[in-house]
């Protein structure tokens, strides 16, 4: 009432505006000089003006008045975003297509992605800072809580670009190739050295923590890679690159979601995760990532936490 006398200076202009009668704004100016102590509007020939007293709460009014609005939308904004924790392999392979589908469905949502090791996440995750945890599904050292979703395999594979011997039948042996690897202080890294080890193979390759190099090295080089096919999910798919087989089964690898039993998800996480499916299904069908059967009782505790009310 304040804010909307000072605006239009006038009692009837005020009233019409607030969709009050004249008399009920009178009223209300009275019951506000009252609380103040002091005459608020000064009343002249064509309406009203504030006083120096009016014109105080009149500033503090509006702040007031912008701060609701600004809360109102925060509230709004609430179920349009979400907080995703991410392994760096995981990153850089099914996040950026995942993404791009969702912004395609729903480009209202906002993601704020957090990229990390899997204890720094599931710090985030059980203070409720990040929604859920995309990437690898590596076993607790200690029993948790958090509930663990198989959407995909990740296996490690043979990465080389278009037209490299060694995807010809007949063509050169791994022994024989230029190695560019994860480092060991990654634990893909380890897992590709323990699967180097059965191969009999342990000579020099070069190691790198950057996902951009390795990419580089292979598209420009007759090097070669091991690592999870999805962590070139966007190269394989464009066909920039290409996997060829490995000598030996390698073992699986499985990566899903992790969330807390204590939150369901917000719709935008919801959202995420149907997008990330989608994608993965792209994957598949593509050869890139295999989509396991998930356990029927995991797969039921976790939409039974997480359901929404319709």
């Amino acid at each position: 009432m304040i804010d909307a006398l000072e605006a239009n200076r006038s009692l009837l202009k005020a009233a019409t505006v607030l969709g009050l009668g004249q008399p009920a704004v009178s009223r209300s100016l009275a019951e506000a000089e009252a609380i103040i102590g002091q005459k608020l509007f000064e009343r002249h020939p064509r309406g009203v003006r504030p006083t120096e007293a009016g014109m105080v709460l009149v500033r503090l009014a509006r702040r007031v008045l912008a701060e609701m609005r600004r809360a109102d939308e925060a509230l709004d904004r609430i179920g349009q975003v979400a907080a995703i924790g991410a392994l760096p392999v995981a990153a850089v392979g099914v996040l950026p297509g995942a993404l791009i589908r969702l912004k395609a469905s729903h480009p209202d949502i906002l993601l704020r992605v957090e990229q990390g090791r899997m204890e720094e996440l599931l710090a985030l995750l059980a203070a409720g800072e990040i929604d859920l945890v995309v990437g690898r599904l590596y076993t607790p050292a200690t029993p948790d809580a958090f509930l663990r979703e198989a959407l995909w395999q990740e296996p490690l594979s043979i990465i080389a670009r278009p037209g490299h011997p060694i995807l010809v039948r007949g063509g050169p042996q791994l022994a024989a190739c230029e190695l560019v690897l994860p480092t060991v202080s990654q634990r893909v890294g380890q897992e590709i050295d323990q699967l180097l080890a059965r191969l009999g193979l342990g000579g020099a390759a070069l190691r790198t923590s950057s996902h951009g190099f390795i990419r580089e090295m292979l598209l420009a080089t007759d090097m070669v890679s091991i690592m999870p096919r999805s962590m070139m999910a966007g190269d394989l798919l464009r066909g920039a690159l290409r996997v060829a087989a490995l000598p030996l089964e390698a073992p699986p690898r499985p990566a899903g979601i992790i969330t807390s039993p204590d939150r369901p998800l917000p719709p935008a996480a919801l959202a995420f995760c149907q997008a990330l499916r989608g994608h993965l299904a792209e994957l598949a069908a593509e050869g890139i990532a295999d989509m396991p059967i998930a356990d029927t009782s995991t797969r039921n505790r976790h939409e039974t936490s997480h359901a929404q009310p319709s």
